[in-house]
């Protein structure tokens, strides 16, 4: 599974950004997916995970009510939609797949990053 994450950008605090995750391959409807997010000078931290039917949602205490992650298997595509943003959402996000809900270690597939910038 390759993974293409986008979206990312300069928003002003309290605006919107929709983050997107394209797969290629014909097994992305089996996998978790999730979105991570890695500050300057800070480890990778979980943002969102769901499972491979959607009916499974998981999210940082963080991010809870601000964020929502949804996913189409029908084109291959997983999305974070992001509101009420804040400067401390400033980080590269990641998409990744072969997971389960927050645990960074078993997820196997990463795609490269997306830059998301709050100005305050």
């Amino acid at each position: 599974v390759q993974l293409q994450a986008s979206g990312g950008g300069l928003v002003q605090a309290g605006g919107s950004l929709r983050l997107s995750c394209a797969a290629s391959g014909r097994t992305f409807s089996s996998y978790g997916m999730g979105w991570f997010r890695q500050a300057p000078g800070k480890e990778r931290e979980f943002v969102a995970a769901i499972n491979w039917s959607g009916g499974n949602r998981y999210y940082a205490d963080s991010v809870k009510g601000r964020f929502t992650i949804s996913r189409d298997n029908a084109k291959n595509t997983m999305y974070l939609q992001m509101n009420s943003l804040k400067p401390e959402d400033t980080a590269v996000y990641y998409c990744a797949a072969g997971g389960r809900a927050q645990r960074i270690s078993e997820y196997d597939y990463w795609g490269q990053g997306t830059l998301v910038t709050v100005s305050s």
